[in-house]
């Protein structure tokens, strides 16, 4: 694995050092470890919730710009039919326009079927996601098919996948409430997740979709899925703000052994299809956090904030992250501009309600 720029995590540079600065003050706890892998969602699962379709030259532009900022797995796009997700109809458009990905940077793309698989292999994915629920109403809701139903569908996608040599995800929403089933036992959680995982994905991350879970509720379904023979090596956690808990949430997870974290650069997305729901952890309200706990994450935060000033412009509002608000009017007296950390950033590309069909929502 590259190891993280140390200059992107020092915060005694001189703009670091200034009332505001661009880093917090690092103090190291006990019980954490020494990096953690962001996995960044924004471009996929933050964008396919805008009603506006953003045009794939921008759609390009942002996954350039995050990886650009430090992120190394970027979670491209989804190969859903156009007609359930018209804001990813060019997912083989925008993986033809990136390229292959640079060294060390992964771009996975979501997929719902085999058909979905089938586009995405002939588009040049190099590795995929399937999506899951933990709950049977939320299942039918967004993915038209019961729990069973939804598992065989995803079997021979997965077994595809993997003979191909890809890496195959898996998500798992609803682990901590469903809006219609409302509390959702761990134990039931585990059963699922020991089915996704005996299929063969690689990675299983773990979905708070409405944002209920609290730091205890976290641990319990971490020992339930340990128990269920499910360690943190192979987990991801994946939450929403709701009520303000996503980062507690996180620091619960990275206690108990979890090493990746889903978050979307600007607090991008959400799910529009189950009640209560906000959007995704801000990855930049995660990076400040880490970079203080001396958390290693690889990225360069102000060229974070900067890329998700910038995609916020293109969507014409703000960013509802905590940190890019704090940042943005440093950045901007630090003369720093809205172009910084774009593809000619050194390094970057040096490198050879209801619905009745999938869509993937988080």
């Amino acid at each position: 694995m590259p190891q993280p720029d140390p200059r992107r995590l020092d915060p005694y540079r001189p703009e670091a050092r200034r009332p505001g600065g661009l880093q917090p003050d690092v103090h190291r706890a006990d019980g954490l470890p020494e990096s953690v892998t962001i996995y960044e969602v924004g471009p996929r699962d933050g964008l396919q919730n805008e009603a506006s379709v953003v045009d794939v030259a921008v759609k390009a532009e942002f996954v350039r710009r995050l990886a650009g900022a430090g992120l190394r797995a970027i979670e491209t796009t989804s190969f859903v039919p156009a007609a359930w997700v018209p804001q990813l109809a060019d997912a083989a458009e925008l993986l033809e326009l990136l390229g292959p990905p640079p060294r060390g940077t992964r771009r996975p793309v979501l997929v719902p079927n085999t058909r979905g698989l089938e586009r995405a292999l002939a588009a040049g994915a190099g590795e995929i996601a399937v999506f899951g629920s933990a709950t049977e109403t939320f299942a039918r809701r967004n993915l038209n098919r019961t729990v069973d139903e939804s598992l065989a569908m995803f079997e021979p996608v997965v077994t595809a996948a993997r003979a191909r040599g890809l890496a195959v995800r898996g998500y798992l929403s609803m682990c901590f409430g469903d809006p219609w089933e409302g509390a959702v036992p761990p134990g039931q959680v585990a059963a699922i997740a020991r089915r996704l995982v005996d299929l063969g994905v690689d990675e299983l991350s773990l979905g708070d979709t409405i944002g209920m879970a609290t730091p205890g509720h976290v641990e319990a379904l971490l020992a339930e899925l340990a128990a269920a023979g499910i360690g943190p090596g192979i987990l991801a956690v994946h939450f929403h703000d709701t009520y303000g808990q996503a980062l507690a949430n996180t620091l619960a997870a990275l206690r108990a052994g979890v090493r990746t974290v889903d978050s979307s650069a600007g607090g991008l997305g959400g799910c529009p299809y189950a009640r209560s729901a906000t959007g995704n952890l801000a990855t930049e309200d995660l990076v400040w956090m880490l970079h203080g706990l001396g958390v290693g994450t690889g990225v360069d935060l102000g060229a974070l904030v900067r890329t998700s000033v910038w995609m916020g412009e293109r969507l014409g509002r703000p960013s509802p992250s905590r940190v890019v608000h704090a940042l943005a009017a440093r950045l901007a007296e630090d003369g720093a501009t809205a172009d910084a950390g774009t593809s000619a950033e050194p390094g970057y590309g040096a490198e050879p309600g209801h619905r009745t069909q999938p869509v993937g929502r988080m």
